[in-house]
């Protein structure tokens, strides 16, 4: 598909086929976002990817950290800022409620919301998933460039016909995450990518995901 094709089609999806990714085409995908940009050449992403036993692994731990609640959470950076607010709140708030009531979930069901919060931690079922890191001394140019690097990502998977999620959520556990994979201790744990085939008849990969009219966020000067 070209381009434009790849960003239209592009949105997160959160229920995977049990289908395998293959590995040679993931490599492919990689080794061609290596071309992401990033200031300065510095190129300071850094990721493991899991699949299989290892997947499994990770995923068993992980489960038995959930029970304990936020006791286990550990994140090392603050996912959404404090000060959110305004329409990028409202945007945030809106985005969840609609994934939840294409569900069929109601706000009063808190356990059916949190065992949907609880699937993030077995990737959606996706075969494979990256889990993103960078050396603690980066800033947030170089955090920004990592943003780039995932986008080239998930628009390269789109291009192989894959579909991904960028999971910051994954963050809540990078205790758990380092007991299984080996993340420098100097590094800070970004986020997790799960990666797949899209299950084109989920409700959650289907609702409504709408974006901001161009002139809320971009101003155009010509004299």
């Amino acid at each position: 598909m070209d381009i434009a094709e790849a960003v239209a089609s592009r949105r997160s999806i959160r229920r995977f086929l049990d289908r395998p990714v293959d590995a040679q085409v993931l490599a492919r995908v990689l080794e061609r976002a290596r071309r992401a940009p990033s200031g300065g050449n510095v190129q300071p992403w850094n990721a493991a990817v899991l699949s299989g036993a290892a997947l499994a692994r990770l995923k068993e731990v992980v489960a038995q950290a959930i029970p304990q609640g936020l006791g286990a959470w550990s994140a090392e950076y603050a996912i959404y800022p404090p000060g959110l607010a305004g329409d990028y709140l409202a945007r945030r708030f809106a985005v969840g409620e609609a994934m939840y009531a294409a569900l069929g979930i109601g706000r009063e069901d808190k356990e059916a919301r949190r065992g949907q919060f609880a699937d993030n931690f077995a990737a959606f079922g996706a075969p494979v998933l990256m889990l993103v890191h960078t050396p603690r001394y980066m800033g947030p140019p170089q955090w920004a460039d990592i943003g780039m690097w995932l986008q080239t990502i998930m628009l390269l998977l789109r291009g192989e016909g894959l579909d991904s999620c960028a999971q910051e959520a994954w963050a809540v556990y990078q205790k758990q995450i380092r007991e299984v994979v080996p993340i420098p201790e100097d590094h800070i744990f970004f986020c997790g990518m799960a990666i797949g085939w899209r299950d084109p008849d989920a409700p959650i990969n289907n609702f409504p995901v709408p974006r901001a009219a161009l002139g809320e966020s971009v101003s155009f000067y010509t004299g």
